[in-house]
């Protein structure tokens, strides 16, 4: 059940990640929007292997807390100069060892073209910077439990336009199933907000069973519907 009271459902936010702590919580509610503020003393529970920039550490810390199959695979959050906004993948020498021994790298970027630098981490609001990292994490899950065999083929999976809209929208819809629903809406509307576009690719909201790449708004309310968890 999702608490509608924002400061109940806050403190019950802050107990799961205080009881996940001690290794009790079963998972994380919904929440409908995070604060920043409200998070900065917020003693998160623990994972490991992580390189995280101090600069973006609360809403990754706050994002990686809904998966917490991932809390000992080792991934590196890097920011640097880069044309894409963000982007999770493998490290090459980790394709093939086993997913214990596995590197994962996400990068953020922190300039990009005069078009994408409005959608850059640093230019969202907080509740979309948590739903876009936790896309990019979602990545990760689905990396992190497949072979080698499969992280070879996806590479060429990203030569075909259809295969690569599946896959990015299979990752949102993973992304609500972990429970940042709510995070992943602001990021698309923030985003085609900034951008000034109303769907991105082929999306198309009068006829949503076209290729979507990435969810626009109208298909992520009505996937959250189907959720208990967001009732």
């Amino acid at each position: 059940m999702l608490y509608k009271n924002n400061i109940f459902t806050f403190c019950l936010f802050i107990c799961l990640i205080l009881r996940g702590a001690n290794g009790t919580s079963q998972g994380i509610l919904p929440v409908k929007e995070f604060k920043k503020d409200s998070l900065e003393k917020v003693q998160f529970a623990p994972f490991f292997n992580k390189s995280i920039p101090e600069r973006y550490a609360i809403p990754i810390k706050t994002a990686l807390q809904y998966y917490p199959s991932l809390r000992d695979a080792r991934i590196i959050f890097k920011v640097k100069k880069t044309h894409t906004p963000l982007a999770a993948m493998p490290t090459i020498g980790s394709v093939f060892k086993r997913k214990s021994k596995r590197t994962y790298i996400v990068t953020i970027s922190s300039e990009s073209t005069s078009f994408l630098n409005k959608i850059i981490l640093d230019s969202l609001n907080f509740n979309a910077q948590i739903g876009v990292l936790g896309h990019e994490i979602s990545h990760i899950v689905e990396f992190h439990r497949k072979n080698g065999l499969f992280l070879i083929g996806l590479a060429f999976r990203h030569l075909s336009r259809k295969e690569m809209d599946k896959f990015e929208y299979n990752t949102d819809k993973r992304c609500i199933e972990q429970g940042l629903g709510y995070q992943l809406l602001a990021w698309s509307k923030n985003t085609r907000e900034a951008l000034k576009v109303a769907h991105f690719n082929r999306e198309n909201s009068d006829k949503m069973m076209q290729r979507e790449r990435y969810m626009n708004p109208n298909t992520i309310e009505r996937f959250m519907k189907t959720m208990p968890i967001y009732e």
